[in-house]
C-alpha cells in the first residue's frame, strides 16, 4: 500500500514538473514572439522613415512639374518622363562637378584611411613617450565641432595660396580623429598570439601592419572607408567656402545652385540632379558591403 502511494506521489510530482516545464516553455516562446514582433515593427518603421523620402525623390524625378505640385500627391508617376534628367545635367556643368567630386573623394578618403590605419597601429602596438597624453589629445579633438575649425583652416589655406584649388579642399580634412580612434579600438581586439608570431618570424612594424593587421582589420577599415567616402562625397560647407568658381565646385554645391539660380524651383530637376549625386555612392556601398559581411562571418567562425 505504501509502495502504491509512493508511486502515485511520484507520478503527481512528475506531471507537475512536466506541466511547469511546458508552461515555462510556452511563456518563453510567447516572450520571444513578442520580442521578434517588436523588432520587426521597429525595423519596418525605420525603413519607412528612411525609404519614403528616397522613394519620393526617385518618383519625383520622373514626374512632370504639374504632377509634383498636384494635390493630393501621387505616389506613382501617372505619366513617367525622363525630361528632368537631361535638363538637370545641362542646367549646371555636372560633368565638371563629377570630376571634382571624384578627385576630392578619392584623395581625401585615401588620405583619411591611410592616416587612420597607420596612426591607429602606433596607438595600439607601439610604445613612445607621452602616448597616453597624445591619445587624450586625440579624444579631445573628437569633441571639437567641425564648424569651429573652418575659420582657422580658411586663413591657413589662404596664406598658402590654396583658395579655389584641389589641395585647398582636400588637405584640411585629410585626417580625422574619429578614424584613428575607431581603428585603434578594433586593433586592440585582435589576437595577440598572431602579433607575437609575426615578431618571432622577424616581421617589422611595416610588414606586420600590411600583412597581419590590415587583413584582420579589413571589416573595420572598409567600414571607415565607406563612412569617409560618403562624408567626402556629400561635403558641402567647406568646398563652398574655399572655392569661388563653377569649375571647382562639387556635386552637392551643384544641387544647391539648381535650387537658387531660378526664381521658381523645378523640383523634378532638383531630384534628378540628386540622383546623380546618390547613385555613385550607392554603387560603391553595394560593392564594398560584401567585404564587411565576409569579415564578420570570418570572425564569427574563428571565434
Amino acid at each position: 500500500m505504501t509502495s502504491a502511494t509512493h508511486l502515485v506521489q511520484e507520478s503527481k510530482q512528475t506531471s507537475t514538473k512536466v506541466s511547469k516545464s511546458a508552461t515555462t516553455h510556452w511563456v518563453g516562446h510567447q516572450q520571444s514572439l513578442v520580442g521578434r514582433t517588436a523588432a520587426y515593427l521597429g525595423l519596418t518603421l525605420c525603413v519607412l522613415l528612411i525609404g519614403l523620402p528616397v522613394y519620393w525623390m526617385i518618383s519625383g524625378a520622373f514626374k512632370t512639374p504639374q504632377e509634383i505640385y498636384s494635390v493630393p500627391p501621387t505616389w506613382i508617376p501617372s505619366q513617367p518622363t525622363l525630361a528632368s534628367f537631361p535638363k538637370a545635367w545641362n542646367s549646371a556643368p555636372f560633368g565638371r562637378y563629377y570630376i571634382n567630386s571624384f578627385i576630392v573623394t578619392l584623395f581625401g578618403s585615401g588620405f583619411e584611411v591611410f592616416f587612420a590605419v597607420t596612426s591607429a597601429y602606433a596607438f595600439a602596438f607601439l610604445r613612445f613617450p607621452g602616448k597616453r597624453y597624445v591619445f587624450l589629445l586625440l579624444l579631445a579633438a573628437l569633441m571639437v565641432p567641425v564648424q569651429v575649425t573652418i575659420l582657422p583652416n580658411y586663413l591657413t589655406v589662404a596664406r598658402f595660396g590654396w583658395i579655389n584649388t584641389y589641395q585647398g579642399i582636400i588637405i584640411p580634412g585629410a585626417s580625422v580623429a574619429y578614424g584613428t580612434f575607431l581603428l585603434r579600438q578594433y586593433y586592440r581586439t585582435l589576437p595577440t598570439e598572431i602579433m607575437d608570431a609575426a615578431r618571432v618570424d622577424g616581421a617589422g612594424h611595416v610588414r606586420t601592419l600590411v600583412s597581419v593587421v590590415t587583413p584582420l582589420a579589413k571589416p573595420a577599415i572598409v567600414s571607415f572607408a565607406l563612412l569617409s567616402i560618403v562624408a567626402k562625397w556629400n561635403e558641402f560647407l567647406w568646398p563652398l567656402i574655399v572655392t569661388n568658381t563653377k569649375e571647382m565646385r562639387v556635386l552637392p554645391i551643384g544641387i544647391y545652385w539648381l535650387m537658387v539660380e531660378e526664381g521658381t524651383i523645378d523640383w523634378g530637376v532638383v531630384m534628378a540632379g540628386t540622383i546623380f549625386v546618390v547613385l555613385p555612392v550607392l554603387i560603391v556601398f553595394l560593392y564594398a558591403q560584401r567585404y564587411i559581411v565576409d569579415g564578420i562571418a570570418a570572425g564569427a567562425v574563428k571565434g
